[in-house]
């Protein structure tokens, strides 16, 4: 069973192809808000007002994105919108227009290929240890605040993306792990019971403590929902401790409702 952290004995694992018409991506539409997400690539998912606004913040985040996931993964990112290849467009939901998400493909459902398998593993781990990072990097540095100052601060922002992942984890068909320890152990505990429920969907084994959500989601769109929402928060974090004008990409829209769109979670059967 995987463990945490992972080993850095770990094999190399295969990048895709670059896909000579532009990396794949698909959009999720909605009336006031849209998604531009890479298909080969979990975490790597940005929103925009519009179509055309969503992709554009897609290419301004590549950079970042890919220094995430190299090494192991080799991501040579599009320098602008022209670069990437629409496959496919679905209709959001209320979640979408809320800020996640969260509509999956009708692929998502195919089997996972063992080599598959290991690539989201290493993906969604090194989407946590770029949050990691982050929130060490932040500690004793004050995070700015919004225009109307909103924004949680730094343990706040941790524990809200543990507790999310603790419902991401039900929809993947897993009990959360019960544990009312230290954050980091609840954390590296959480971490243990996602990639042990990730690898007995995707393999069609038993779920050692099943949850009892009939509408599961696939383990291909829970990697992508999970790497975005750890990335999301990655990089607010870095954004907001570093000086507005040092930015290089604008710093990310804080949300102003109580509920985060990352606590929702009806949403990612492929349609």
């Amino acid at each position: 069973m995987p463990g945490w952290p992972r080993s850095n004995t770990d094999p190399p694992l295969s990048t895709p192809a670059p896909a000579k018409q532009g990396t794949p991506i698909y959009i999720e539409v909605g009336t006031k808000r849209s998604f531009a997400t890479a298909m080969e690539w979990p975490g790597w998912s940005r929103s925009g007002r519009d179509e055309t606004e969503a992709i554009a913040t897609l290419a301004a985040y590549g950079k970042r994105y890919a220094a995430v996931v190299a090494p192991p993964l080799k991501l040579t990112p599009p320098e602008d919108a022209s670069g990437f290849k629409i496959i496919k467009r679905v209709k959001g939901n209320a979640t979408t227009e809320f800020g996640a998400p969260a509509i999956g493909l009708p692929s998502d459902a195919a089997p996972l290929a063992e080599a598959e398998l290991k690539r989201l593993e290493r993906i969604l781990e090194a989407c946590w240890d770029a949050l990691d990072r982050a929130a060490k990097n932040a500690r004793g540095v004050e995070l700015r605040k919004g225009p109307r100052g909103g924004g949680r601060d730094l343990d706040k922002i941790v524990e809200h993306v543990a507790g999310a992942e603790e419902i991401y984890l039900v929809a993947l068909g897993a009990r959360a792990p019960k544990d009312a320890g230290h954050p980091t152990r609840r954390v590296a505990n959480l971490r243990v019971a996602i990639l042990a429920a990730l690898r007995a969907r995707a393999l069609g084994l038993p779920v050692a403590e099943p949850s009892r959500t009939k509408t599961l989601w696939t383990p291909r769109f829970f990697v992508r929902r999970a790497a975005w929402h750890a990335l999301d928060h990655t990089w607010e974090i870095q954004d907001r401790a570093t000086p507005a004008d040092l930015l290089d990409v604008a710093p990310l829209r804080m949300p102003t409702s109580k509920r985060r769109a990352s606590e929702l979670v009806n949403e990612g059967r492929g349609r």
